[in-house]
């Protein structure tokens, strides 16, 4: 009830011109990054954001709003014609979202502004300052969460996060060992994938001896795959004793990792006269699963020296299209990776490029602990981990970080 007769006051005084953000109050520096209590991995929103970056925010507002206001301007004129109303009817719906946050902040704004002027005006009712005052606080508290909003639209986005992704195991360094992790890697990754309700489908296995991985990739599909494990990609070290060791002595081996985002055939249109495509009879260890048809496929693109074999299925159209599908990833990842190599250097800084040479983390069985170097975090459940259980404390670190990172480099 109080809150009708307040809001009835409010609505009777002037509008203010929306406060300078050199005004503003003193601000509170940003949360400390890893002091994760929870799994969340957004900003803190209740924290206020610096005042530099809310001085960047309004220039970025105004220019959403003029955008928009010209882009509707387009839209009426009636001698628009068809490709230019498609047109801006696109640019506007990408600037929705950001257009209507921004219409609820400077509406929160006025309403702050109404308030802090009933509180100065009522200094002989305390029922009505205090009423203000709650009000006030509530306002405030919502333009925060507005503003923090706001900030994750404007941040810069990679196109690719929301994509399916191709994961890439390979043995490395350890032998037969190696080979071993490289399977429990795979399957860890299966896991975590079925536990998100994403779809895992094995493009390709080569075995070892032992029955390990020497080699093996998988297309995982599901909202915004790529953008939850793009940072997996690197160097994985494992510490354990290996079933070939008799005398029990640990041993070190690593495992590359390499994510790529799936690509459609208009980011990366193969020529047939660039592409050399040979076909083989498919086999196994020891002889096995050894078809009589020439089925497996080997594709090696003539420009980039680039070669994908599959022989997963045994039809040769269907082992085809998974290389095709293997290959476009990879040269969508190249290209994408030139044509950042200008932008912005937070990642590569804070978390790293992925680049498959770095060691990014540490999984030690005596230990039962797995460490992810890039941001120093510590989790002593491996049997988890390998079970795809805790996997999200080292990904939503990784995540709250380069939201961070973005939120540094806001201004640049």
């Amino acid at each position: 009830m109080k809150f009708f007769r307040l809001r009835w006051f409010c609505n009777r005084l002037p509008h203010f011109q929306i406060p300078s953000t050199s005004s503003s109050p003193p601000r509170k520096p940003l949360p400390a990054i890893f002091s994760l209590a929870s799994k969340s991995y957004s900003t803190d929103l209740h924290s206020q954001l610096p005042g530099s970056i809310l001085k960047i925010m309004e220039q970025r507002m105004m220019a959403i709003e003029q955008k928009s206001a010209y882009l509707h301007e387009q839209i009426n004129q009636p001698a628009a014609t068809t490709s230019e109303y498609s047109m801006a009817n696109k640019e506007l719906r990408k600037l929705g979202n950001s257009v209507e946050i921004i219409k609820e902040l400077r509406a929160k704004r006025k309403e702050i502004d109404g308030l802090t002027s009933l509180m100065s005006d009522c200094h002989e009712d305390k029922d009505m300052r205090e009423m203000a005052a709650e009000e006030l606080v509530e306002a405030v508290e919502e333009e925060k969460r507005l503003q923090h909003l706001l900030l994750k639209l404007l941040l810069p986005k990679d196109d690719a996060d929301e994509r399916d992704c191709i994961l890439e195991v390979r043995a490395g360094t350890g032998g037969e060992e190696a080979s071993l992790f490289a399977m429990d890697i795979f399957k860890m990754y299966e896991k975590f994938s079925q536990k998100k309700g994403w779809k895992f489908d094995v493009i390709d296995i080569t075995e070892s001896d032992l029955k390990g991985y020497k080699e093996a990739s998988g297309a995982v599909s599901g909202p915004g795959v790529y953008g939850k494990l793009k940072f997996e990609s690197g160097i994985h070290r494992v510490q354990r004793v290996p079933v070939t060791e008799k005398s029990g002595r640990v041993h070190t081996s690593a495992v590359s990792v390499a994510i790529l985002p799936q690509a459609d055939e208009v980011d990366v249109q193969l020529r047939n006269e660039d592409l050399k495509i040979d076909t083989y009879r498919a086999g196994g260890c020891g002889g096995q699963s050894v078809n009589t048809t020439s089925s497996a496929v080997r594709i090696t693109h003539i420009p980039s020296g680039i070669t994908v074999a599959i022989q997963d299925e045994r039809s040769q159209h269907m082992n085809k299209a998974k290389a095709l599908k293997v290959l476009r990833a990879r040269l969508y990842e190249i290209e994408r990776i030139r044509l950042q190599s200008d932008r912005s250097k937070l990642r590569m800084e804070q978390i790293g490029s992925g680049d498959r040479s770095e060691r990014i983390r540490t999984y030690n069985f005596p230990q039962g602990r797995v460490t992810d170097h890039r941001v120093g975090i510590t989790q002593h459940c491996i049997e988890d981990v390998m079970e795809g259980e805790r996997l999200d404390v080292f990904i939503d670190a990784l995540l709250l970080q380069e939201e961070v990172d973005a939120i540094a480099a806001f201004g640049g």
